[in-house]
C-alpha cells in the first residue's frame, strides 16, 4: 500500500514537471514569435517614418501642393487608424498595457484573432502619422495576444494563459528596446499584482524575453536604441542634484497622468461626428507641426539624438519639452493605437539635459556633461508617471549601455516615483485599467 502511495505521488510529481517543461518551450516559441513579428513592425515603421519625413521636408518648402499632400497623409493615417480601433478591437487603444494586466486578472478577454491585424496596422498607421506614440505599447499587447494565441492552438489548459500572456508582454518589451532584462523586471515589477509568480513562469518570461531579443537583434540589428556616450559615474557630492531632479519629475508626472486621463475621458464622449470631426483635426495639427518643427513629433527617437548631440539651447531645450508635453497628452487622449514609453523617454530627456545645462552652469565642478541628466530624466519621467522606477532604470541603462550610472539613477527613480505617490499620483496603467471596468460596467447597465 505504501508503495502504491509512493509510486502516485511519484506519478503526479514528474506529470507535473512535464507539463512545466512544455511550458518552457511554448514561451521559446512565443519570444521567437514576438520577435519576428516585432521585427517586421519596427520595419515598416522606418520606413513609413522615412516616408512621412520626406512629405513634410517638401511640404516645408511652402509649396501649396505639398501641403495639401503631407495634411491629407495625416489625415487619413490618423482617421484610418482611429476608425479601425473603435470599428473592430476597441481594446487596442492607447499601449493596451492596462488590458494585459486585466486580462491577467481575469477581468478582460484576449480576442487575439482581433487584436493581432488591428494593433499592428491600426498602430503602423497612427505611429507613422507622426503622433507622439511609441511602438513597445503595440509589441507589448501583439506580444501577449501571442502568448494567448499559443495557448489556444496548442490546447493548453486555461492556467498556462498567466505565464504564456505574461511571457509574451515581456517579449513585446525586450525586442521593441533590444531591452531584455526590461522586459522581464517590467513584468515582475509593474504587473506584479497580475502576474502569478513560480519558478517556471519566471523561467517562462526570462526564455520568452531574451529568445524576442535575440530574434529582433538578428533581424534589425543588436547597436543600442539611444546612441550616445557612455559617462564615467558622477562625483558622490553631486548625489543631491539628481534627487532634486526627482523631484521636479515627480510632479511633471503627476500633472502627465492628470491630464491624459482628462483628455482621455473628453475625447471618448464625443459623438460619432464629433470624433470624425476630431481625427480630421488632429491629423491637421499633427501634419502641421510635423511641416514646421520636425522634432515636435513622432516617438521623439530623432528628437532625443539631436538633444543629446547638444544641437538646442537651453530656451529651446525648455520650449520642446512644454510643445512635446502637450503633444503626448494629445496623441494619447484621441484614442489612438500606440505606447507611451518612447515619447516619455524623449520628454525626460529633453527636460533633463535643460536641468544638466542649469546645474553645469552653476555647479560646473560636480557635471563634467550635462547629458547625464538626459540618462536621469529618462529614468525620472518612468518612475514618475508608470510608478515603476526599476523597470525604468533598467531601460536606460540597457537602451544607453551607461551602467556607470547606477547609483545616482537609483537615487532619481526612488525620489521621483515616492514624491508622486506622496502627491497621490496612481500607476497610470492602473487608472487606465481601472476607467476600462468603470466604463465597460457603466455600459453593461445601460
Amino acid at each position: 500500500m505504501k508503495h502504491l502511495k509512493l509510486w502516485k505521488h511519484t506519478h503526479r510529481f514528474i506529470d507535473a514537471e512535464n507539463k512545466n517543461f512544455k511550458l518552457i518551450f511554448f514561451a521559446f516559441l512565443v519570444g521567437a514569435l514576438v520577435g519576428t513579428l516585432a521585427s517586421l513592425f519596427r520595419y515598416i515603421l522606418e520606413k513609413i517614418d522615412s516616408l512621412r519625413i520626406s512629405i513634410y521636408s517638401i511640404a516645408n518648402e511652402s509649396l501649396l501642393m505639398s501641403w495639401s499632400i503631407a495634411l491629407l497623409f495625416g489625415i487619413i493615417a490618423i482617421t484610418a487608424s482611429i476608425y479601425l480601433v473603435k470599428r473592430f478591437a476597441p481594446e487596442t487603444s492607447g499601449s493596451g498595457v492596462h488590458e494585459i494586466e486585466g486580462a491577467l486578472d481575469g477581468l478582460r478577454p484576449v480576442r487575439w484573432k482581433r487584436v493581432l491585424p488591428v494593433k499592428f496596422f491600426a498602430s503602423i498607421l497612427s505611429l507613422g502619422s507622426g503622433l507622439l506614440l511609441g511602438r513597445e505599447g503595440p509589441t507589448i499587447q501583439m506580444g501577449a495576444s501571442i502568448g494567448e494565441m499559443v495557448k489556444d492552438v496548442f490546447h493548453q489548459t486555461e492556467d498556462k494563459s498567466n505565464p504564456l500572456i505574461s511571457a509574451g508582454a515581456a517579449a513585446g518589451l525586450a525586442s521593441a528596446f533590444n531591452a531584455p532584462f526590461s522586459g522581464i523586471i517590467f513584468v515582475m515589477e509593474e504587473m506584479h499584482g497580475h502576474f502569478k509568480y513560480n519558478f517556471f513562469s519566471i523561467a517562462a518570461i526570462m526564455i520568452a524575453s531574451g529568445t524576442a531579443d535575440f530574434v529582433s537583434r538578428i533581424l534589425v540589428g543588436a547597436s543600442p536604441v539611444i546612441k550616445m556616450a557612455v559617462f564615467e559615474a558622477p562625483p558622490v557630492s553631486s548625489i543631491w542634484l539628481f534627487i532634486l531632479l526627482g523631484v521636479l519629475f515627480s510632479i511633471i508626472g503627476y500633472a502627465f497622468n492628470k491630464l491624459t486621463i482628462f483628455t482621455l475621458d473628453i475625447f471618448s464622449n464625443l459623438s460619432k461626428n464629433a470624433t470624425i470631426i476630431a481625427t480630421i483635426v488632429a491629423g491637421i495639427i499633427i501634419a502641421s507641426i510635423g511641416i514646421l518643427f520636425p522634432n515636435m513629433v513622432g516617438g521623439g527617437y530623432n528628437t532625443i539624438r539631436l538633444a543629446i548631440d547638444q544641437s538646442y539651447s537651453l530656451q529651446f531645450l525648455i520650449l520642446l519639452f512644454v510643445g512635446r508635453f502637450i503633444l503626448t497628452v494629445f496623441s494619447y487622449g484621441i484614442g489612438a493605437p500606440g505606447g507611451i514609453f518612447a515619447p516619455l523617454l524623449a520628454l525626460g530627456v529633453v527636460l533633463g539635459l535643460a536641468f544638466g545645462t542649469l546645474a553645469q552652469a552653476y555647479f560646473p565642478s560636480e557635471i563634467s556633461n550635462p547629458a547625464i541628466f538626459a540618462v536621469a530624466g529618462m529614468v525620472a519621467i518612468f518612475a514618475a508617471t508608470v510608478r515603476a522606477p526599476i523597470t525604468g532604470l533598467m531601460l536606460a541603462v540597457e537602451m544607453t549601455y551607461n551602467f556607470e550610472l547606477l547609483l545616482p539613477l537609483i537615487f532619481t527613480s526612488v525620489t521621483a516615483a515616492l514624491i508622486t505617490t506622496q502627491l497621490g499620483n496612481q500607476p497610470i496603467y492602473t487608472i487606465l485599467l481601472e476607467r476600462t471596468l468603470r466604463n465597460n460596467s457603466e455600459i453593461n447597465k445601460t
